[in-house]
C-alpha cells in the first residue's frame, strides 16, 4: 500500500499574509518615526542657531554694559535679561566662585527626553565665553525643550499610527478571512477525494482564483469517477474474457476427449468389425462353388466396400484426434499429418521445417498448434486452390512459433461465420492458451498463418 502524504508544514497562507502586512505596516511606521526624528533634528538645529545668533547680539551688549558699570552692572543686565531661549548663561569671578546662573525654563519644567533620544537629535553644541575684568561670561546652548517637544510628537505620533496599524490589522485579517473561507471548502473536497468519495463536488465559490480551484478540483473528481468506473467495467469486461476463455478451454478440453473417446472406438470396435467383415467376405469368396458367380461377386462387393470403409475410418480418426501426438511428439505428429495429406493430393506440394522443437511441449498447447495446422492445410486445399503449401515449427525459449503459408488466393475479404474449428474458434482457442494468433493474405499472394504459443498451458483459473 502506497504510503499516505505527510502533512504539510511551515506556516499557513493566512499567517503569510498577516506576517507580510504586519511587515509592511511595521517598515511604513518606521519610515514615519524616522522622519519625526529627522524633523526633531533639525529643528533642534534651527533651535542653536538661534541661540548662537542671540549669543552673538549680546557679545555686542556685554562689553559695553560692563565696561559702564563693571560686575554690579552686569549682574543687574542679566537679572533684567532673564533666561534666553534655549541658553544657559553663567558668570563667574576669577576666584571661580558663581555670580550668576540663568534660571530653569518654565516650559514643561520637571520633564526630559530620554537621554539615548537626545543623543539621536542632539548636533554638536557650542559654547562660548567672554573674558572680561575679573569675570568670564560662559554663554552654552541648550535645546532640552525643543528635544522634549521633539520626544512628545514622537509619542504622539507613536500612539497614532499603533491605533493605525490596529484598524489596519482587524482589517485585513478580515479581509483575508473572507478571502481565505473558500480555501477551507476546496481543502475539505480534496480531502473527500483522497478519502475515495469521488462524486464530491464544490460549490460555486466567490473570489475568481477560489472559483477557478473550485472547478478545477470538480474537474478532478470528474476525472477520477470516469476513470474509476471505466476500470471497473475494464475489470469486470477482463473479468468476463478471462471466465469466457476458462469456460472455451474447459469446453474444449472435453470436447477433445470425446474425439479422443471416438477414435478410440472407431479404431478398436469398429476397426475390429470391418476387418472381420473383410475376414468373413473372403473366407465366403473361396467357399463358394465356381458356378455361383453371383455369390463370388456379392462376397467380393462386400470386401471392397469393407475395405473403402476401413480407409474412409483411419482418414477419420486424424480429424477426430491425432493418434501419434501423444507418444511421438508434436514435430513427429506434423510430420504423420502432412504424409498423409501427401497421400491423399498428390498434385499438392507440401513442405515442413521444424528448428528447435525437439523440447517437451504441454498436451494443450501441442494440440492447438497441431489443430492449427490442420485447419490451415485444409482450408488452402478445399477453398484457395493452392499448389504449394509450407509449414514452419520454431521454438524459442518458452515460446513456439507456427507459420503455415500457401500459393492460393489467399483468404477472403471478410471472416466467414463463427464455427467450432474454423479460424475464427482457433484465435480463440490460441488466446485463451496465451497466445496470438494472426491470419493475413501474404505479400506475394496467398495466405499465412502466424501462431505464436507458450510451450507450457497456463494453469486453470490464472
Amino acid at each position: 500500500m502506497d504510503a499516505l502524504p505527510r502533512p504539510a508544514t511551515g506556516p499557513s497562507l493566512r499567517l503569510q499574509l498577516y506576517v507580510i502586512v504586519l511587515a509592511m505596516m511595521l517598515l511604513f511606521i518606521g519610515a514615519l518615526l524616522w522622519l519625526r526624528i529627522d524633523a526633531t533634528r533639525a529643528s533642534v538645529r534651527e533651535e542653536i542657531t538661534g541661540s548662537n545668533r542671540v549669543a552673538a547680539q549680546l557679545l555686542e551688549r556685554v562689553s559695553w554694559i560692563f565696561a559702564r558699570g563693571g560686575p554690579p552692572a552686569m549682574l543687574e543686565f542679566l537679572d533684567r535679561l532673564g533666561r534666553v531661549r534655549a541658553n544657559e548663561i553663567t558668570l563667574v569671578d576669577t576666584d571661580g566662585r558663581e555670580l550668576y546662573h540663568s534660571p530653569p525654563s518654565s516650559y514643561k519644567e520637571g520633564r526630559s527626553a530620554p537621554d539615548w533620544f537626545t543623543d539621536l537629535v542632539t548636533p554638536p553644541l557650542q559654547r562660548q565665553q567672554i573674558r572680561m575684568p575679573g569675570a568670564t561670561l560662559t554663554i552654552e546652548s541648550n535645546p532640552s525643550r525643543a528635544i522634549l517637544d521633539g520626544w512628545d510628537d514622537l509619542w504622539q505620533l507613536a500612539g497614532a499610527t499603533a491605533l493605525a496599524l490596529a484598524a489596519v490589522l482587524a482589517a485585513v485579517v478580515g479581509a483575508v478571512h473572507r478571502a481565505l473561507k473558500p480555501f477551507g471548502q476546496i481543502v475539505a473536497g480534496l480531502q473527500r477525494l483522497q478519502q475515495g468519495d469521488y462524486a464530491a463536488r464544490l460549490p460555486a465559490l466567490p473570489g475568481r482564483e477560489a472559483a477557478l480551484i473550485g472547478d478545477a478540483v470538480n474537474r478532478l473528481g470528474e476525472a477520477i469517477e470516469t476513470t474509476v468506473q471505466q476500470r471497473i467495467a475494464a475489470h469486470a469486461a477482463e473479468q468476463r474474457l478471462a471466465d469466457s476463455r476458462d469456460w472455451a478451454r474447459r469446453v474444449e478440453q472435453r470436447l477433445e476427449a470425446e474425439r479422443r473417446e471416438i477414435a478410440a472406438e472407431l479404431h478398436d470396435e469398429l476397426g475390429q468389425s470391418v476387418t472381420g467383415i473383410r475376414s468373413l467376405a473372403r473366407s465366403l469368396a473361396t467357399r463358394l462353388p465356381e458356378h455361383d458367380t453371383m455369390g463370388r461377386d456379392a462376397a467380393q462387393l462386400i470386401d471392397t466396400e469393407a475395405a473403402r470403409l476401413y480407409d474412409a475410418m483411419h482418414g477419420l480418426i486424424p480429424r477426430l484426434t491425432p493418434l501419434t501426438l501423444g507418444p511421438l511428439g508434436l514435430p513427429d505428429a506434423l510430420q504423420d499429418l502432412l504424409a498423409s495429406l501427401r497421400a491423399r493430393h498428390a498434385g499438392t506440394e507440401f513442405a515442413l521445417q521444424i528448428d528447435g522443437a525437439d523440447g517437451p511441449v504441454d498436451p494443450e498447447p501441442a494440440l492447438a498448434a497441431y489443430r492449427t495446422v490442420q485447419e490451415a492445410v485444409n482450408n488452402a486445399l478445399k477453398h484457395s486452390g493452392a499448389q504449394r503449401i509450407a509449414v514452419a515449427l520454431r521454438r524459442n525459449g518458452e515460446r513456439m512459433h507456427l507459420t503455415i503459408t500457401d500459393n492460393g488466393r489467399g483468404l477472403p475479404a471478410t471472416e466467414g461465420p463463427a464455427g467450432r474449428f474454423g479460424l475464427r474458434g482457433l484465435r480463440g482457442r490460441v488466446e485463451a492458451l496465451g497466445g496470438r494468433f494472426e491470419a493475413r493474405n501474404a505479400d506475394g499472394g496467398g495466405a499465412c498463418v502466424q501462431v505464436e504459443l507458450p510451450v507450457r498451458a497456463p494453469e486453470a483459473g490464472a
